[in-house]
């Protein structure tokens, strides 16, 4: 497919990072990972089975940094734009041999402690249980608030807050999401982490989660409109950075998909512009290396090429989670 898109050469907020670094992403059971044996890989520090969160792939458990961390007081978070029970979020809570147990998934989101979360996934914890009681109706006694439109946490800066704005997936930005609802939502996760952590720190996962869904559809356009909302989000992680000494960002991915090349639309290399062509290898994932970019406290730590599980386990021992 050749696209002529004149978007021009604006830095993006990757740009501004301090450091770089490339990770390998195979699993253990497989070079091409999926998100969960990915996801655990970056929450954990270690290798699992492809379509497994949590556990090894003999079903011995582990605490994710995220368990960790808020073992030791600090305060969690996520934000994405698919479901909260999705494996990417769920890799950092969940303990389960099956990414598609969703409602063993949705009892363990409950269980899990996180002080915000921002996402979809509404139908997975409002089904009624047998007893007239649903998951929302736990999280309201375990004194979450519960908000079903980001709107609605504008007056809200601490406390325990669930935000479920979707049934499923949210919609892509191309299908009228709110193109900086990333964006927003990490600021208002990060004010709330911060009220609530006082002097003990805080980890934010956020995901932009539906760049894998657009390039899973070889979707150029839809991969770009989702990746400038997630660059917005990264912008505003800076920010906070910039302005809370001490805290470090990692931006990376759990892996590539589509084996998007980017190539030019000419072979005649000597004229000054031929436009870019998006060409897509597979409708799948792919086995390359991905980038992280850091920026903040600490961001001189981390470069080089190294694997996934061993990047976890930098960030870990930046955080004095050993």
């Amino acid at each position: 497919s050749m696209m002529m898109l004149e978007e021009g050469y604006r830095p993006t907020s990757f740009d501004r990072s301090q450091n770089v670094a490339l990770i390998t992403t195979y699993s253990a059971n497989n070079r091409v990972t999926d998100s969960a044996a990915a996801g655990t890989a970056l929450a954990s520090g270690r290798k699992t089975n492809n379509g497994m969160l949590g556990m090894t792939p003999d079903g011995e458990t582990f605490e994710s940094m995220m368990e960790k961390a808020m073992d030791e007081g600090w305060k969690a978070g996520l934000v994405v734009t698919v479901y909260l029970q999705h494996a990417t979020p769920a890799a950092f809570y969940a303990h389960v041999p099956s990414r598609n147990d969703l409602d063993e998934i949705s009892e363990q989101f409950v269980e899990s402690g996180v002080d915000v979360a921002f996402g979809g996934g509404r139908k997975f914890l409002a089904a009624d249980r047998g007893d007239g009681k649903t998951l929302i109706d736990e999280l309201k006694a375990k004194d979450y608030r519960v908000v079903y439109d980001l709107q609605e946490a504008d007056a809200v800066d601490r406390g325990r807050i669930v935000g479920l704005f979707s049934e499923e997936y949210m919609p892509t930005v191309l299908n009228g999401r709110d193109e900086n609802y990333l964006c927003d939502a990490t600021k208002k996760a990060l004010e709330i982490l911060t009220n609530n952590a006082g002097r003990k720190g805080g980890l934010l996962m956020v995901e932009g989660s539906q760049i894998d869904s657009e390039a899973h559809a070889n979707n150029a356009q839809g991969i770009l409109a989702e990746t400038r909302d997630f660059d917005r989000a990264v912008g505003a992680a800076m920010d906070y950075a910039d302005a809370h000494p001490g805290t470090l960002v990692v931006v990376t991915a759990d892996h590539e998909t589509s084996g998007l090349s980017i190539t030019s639309n000419e072979t005649d290399f000597t004229l000054s512009d031929s436009g870019v062509g998006y060409h897509f290898g597979t409708t799948g994932h792919s086995g390359t290396m991905v980038p992280v970019y850091l920026y903040g406290t600490g961001a001189e730590r981390i470069n080089g090429v190294m694997d996934n599980t061993e990047l976890s386990k930098k960030i870990q021992s930046l955080m004095g989670l050993e």
